[in-house]
């Protein structure tokens, strides 16, 4: 169950859509050219960058799909975004730390894979984040919804009107934005997704990241 209606609690690994919409006005739009600035940043790939993206595919692409989703996120996913580098200034990478919100009476709660936020011993004012790294969706744990409950808890929290994210499925990517109006309605897009086996792909997913450091985290 989802909503625990004696507290009145949504842990963001239940999460799913119908319920979300119970709480807040929210809606899923197919609309591409959303991502059109944060894929189309002029990141200058390095050559090292190239080498390991490559060498990330070759030791992988044998027996990814047989990952569970703590080898996948230490062999594949992991390497990825410690390579990008969210440590800079006073901006932090995040692991399993807890985030915590109150939207329209309901307390939003749960643990994101990953983060990037300021902070010293806490993450506060979330710009971006990960999930889930898993296989393949089941029912109760479809990761566009995590990050999603997610992003919902954190655009609140920084009181902010735009919030980006990422959900990993096996070997495919998809990012995601979630815009909140004046009159307190959500709107969230879903990118198109990039296969990691895929070079080019790869290549893309990793420019997406480092936008994200040098667009987004302000």
């Amino acid at each position: 169950m989802l909503i625990n209606n004696d507290k009145k609690i949504i842990p963001f690994r239940n999460a799913g859509l119908e319920e979300l919409m119970k709480v807040v006005n929210i809606k899923k739009i197919v609309n591409y050219k959303k991502f059109e600035k944060w894929f189309s940043y002029d990141y200058k790939i390095t050559e090292n960058e190239i080498d390991f993206l490559k060498e990330l595919i070759s030791v992988n692409e044998l027996y990814l799909s047989y990952y569970n989703e703590q080898k996948l996120s230490m062999r594949f996913v992991a390497p990825i975004l410690l390579r990008v580098n969210f440590q800079f200034k006073d901006v932090f990478d995040w692991y399993q730390n807890e985030i915590i919100a109150e939207i329209n009476g309901f307390t939003f709660k749960g643990i994101p894979d990953f983060l990037v936020a300021k902070g010293i011993e806490k993450p506060k004012n979330p710009f971006f984040f990960l999930q889930e790294y898993k296989k393949s969706l089941n029912a109760y744990g479809n990761p566009e919804n995590q990050v999603l409950a997610a992003m919902l808890a954190a655009i609140n929290l920084n009181n902010s009107k735009k919030i980006i994210g990422s959900f990993v499925i096996g070997r495919f990517w998809q990012f995601i934005i979630l815009e909140k109006s004046e009159n307190n309605n959500y709107e969230y897009f879903v990118s198109k997704g990039f296969d990691a086996l895929d070079f080019e792909n790869l290549k893309q997913i990793y420019i997406n990241l480092q936008a994200v450091k040098f667009i987004y985290c302000k």
